[in-house]
């Protein structure tokens, strides 16, 4: 497995990785009719705006394919004055999570946030996430909560922060 930085000529795999993972990780959890409606096309639009504005990475199989991606940055809101950075996203297909690539793409994130000295971070999270458990594991503790809607349906968030970045076992 093979981690580097995105190019715009990844974002066909990064949109891939992002609707795949959406349908397998939030079945049963987001409304159907939103997940069916997930497009490709829709999210590589998407992604190629976020691989200008901030630095994805992503992680490679052995046959270079595109497993997974993890991307972050400044804090959005500017109201969690004690989290300084933010886990945008990440997402894994479902066949290759529970390989440690979470925690490696997790890292390399947190690497790149030090080094624009954000020391500090959060990520929000479907409550129902399963990766709700991974984010724990990792030392986040539940900072904040907040209620969203996805096609109709009322969902809870959950944000987990980091207050020191340089304490999380790498």
């Amino acid at each position: 497995m093979f981690i580097r930085k995105a190019t715009v000529e990844d974002v066909k795999g990064i949109a891939k990785v992002h609707v795949d993972s959406w349908r397998t990780t939030y079945q049963g959890i987001v409304p159907d009719s939103y997940l069916s409606s997930l497009a490709y096309k829709e999210r590589e639009k998407i992604w190629v705006r976020g691989i200008k504005e901030n630095t994805i990475y992503i992680v490679e199989d052995e046959s270079d394919q595109l497993v997974g991606f993890a991307t972050g940055g400044k804090e959005r809101t500017g109201k969690y004055k004690d989290y300084l950075g933010e886990l945008y996203a990440i997402y894994l297909l479902e066949a290759t999570q529970g390989k440690g690539l979470g925690r490696k793409l997790f890292n390399r994130v947190v690497k790149d946030l030090q080094g624009k000295n954000l020391n500090s971070m959060l990520i929000w999270a479907l409550a129902d996430n399963p990766a709700c458990h991974f984010y724990e594991k990792l030392g986040g503790k539940k900072v904040d909560t907040a209620e969203i809607e996805i096609a109709g349906k009322k969902l809870k968030e959950v944000a987990y922060g980091w207050d020191c970045l340089s304490n999380i076992e790498k």
